[in-house]
């Protein structure tokens, strides 16, 4: 599998500023690509150069295997886009809007926008003008322009912003459809790591303008450690029995509960050996760690106070 979208070095400095740091991308062709960080990371900077509305201080952009420049834009045609708020012509329909946007990619998909207007949750709005939509039906219609022309590339940032869960739940579904169906390469940002997890084949994670780690949601939760508390007769003894296991570091939380953070064995093991020893064992709770713990106990150091979008 080929990279559609690569960045090499890639640096942006807004006067003495460094906003983007030497961040290399990798992304290949047909994947969903989350991109998550902190407020401020540096994320929607990178899809600005992406998409050339941020030129770069130094460092390189290829992509489908060709370099963009400062005067590219024929590429565009295949990147569909949603960055930041969208901008519409007020006075016209939803229709209408995405006729417009049609007709200056050089694309002719006019009879595609009804259906495409009905995929993203935008029915019976035939006369209403843009200037009379909500927030989440803005965020609709930005998601219909991305799509209406099927590029091979989707740039998303915070698509699911403004949307009900209904909303939210209805955009997850849309991207894993024009993944499979369409085989679209999706980059998408979103402050709801849950949503990125459920849905992405990659993570990139960028904090300081600096690209901290590529890693595959395969191999990611792999690497998520379960951690298992039980709440025994004795906290104390158990804890001795259960650390002769090698590999399992144990922590006291009270007389009567324990915390099992590292281990090689099945909570059922660590259970059979405590009752075999005579340890009763009144209750065993397996916790998975989910994406966004992982971001903040292993990104960031724990520190859980950090905005993450």
């Amino acid at each position: 599998m080929s990279y559609i979208i690569q960045t090499h070095e890639l640096t942006k400095r807004f006067s003495t500023e460094l906003v983007i740091d030497h961040v290399s991308m990798n992304i290949k062709e047909g994947e969903i690509y989350g991109f998550l960080g902190p407020n401020g990371a540096g994320k929607t900077t990178i899809m600005k150069m992406l998409l050339n509305l941020v030129k770069p201080s130094s460092g390189d952009i290829f992509i489908q295997g060709k370099p963009v420049t400062p005067t590219s834009y024929d590429y565009l045609k295949e990147i569909g886009s949603l960055i930041e708020y969208p901008i519409f012509y007020e006075e016209l329909t939803a229709y209408e809007n995405l006729q417009i946007h049609c007709a200056y990619v050089g694309k002719e998909h006019d009879r595609q926008i009804g259906s495409v207007l009905e995929t993203v949750g935008l029915r019976n709005i035939e006369r209403k003008k843009v200037k009379d939509f909500s927030l989440g039906m803005r965020q609709r219609l930005a998601i219909a322009r991305a799509i209406v022309t099927k590029p091979k590339i989707l740039i998303l940032d915070e698509p699911i912003n403004g949307l009900d869960p209904i909303g939210i739940k209805e955009i997850r579904e849309l991207l894993v459809l024009l993944k499979r169906q369409y085989q679209m390469t999706i980059l998408v940002s979103s402050h709801i790591i849950s949503e990125i997890e459920s849905i992405a084949d990659m993570i990139g994670v960028i904090d300081g303008g600096k690209l901290l780690e590529e890693i595959p949601m395969t191999s990611l939760r792999r690497r998520q450690q379960p951690s298992i508390q039980l709440v025994v007769s004795n906290a104390k003894e158990a804890k001795c029995i259960l650390e002769n296991f090698s590999g399992t570091q144990v922590d006291i939380i009270n007389d009567t509960t324990l915390h099992v953070t590292q281990t090689n064995e099945k909570s059922a093991v660590l259970t059979k050996r405590l009752v075999f020893q005579g340890i009763d064992v009144e209750e065993v709770v397996v916790h998975h760690e989910t994406l966004e713990e992982y971001f903040v106990n292993r990104i960031t150091g724990g520190k859980d106070h950090v905005a993450i979008t």
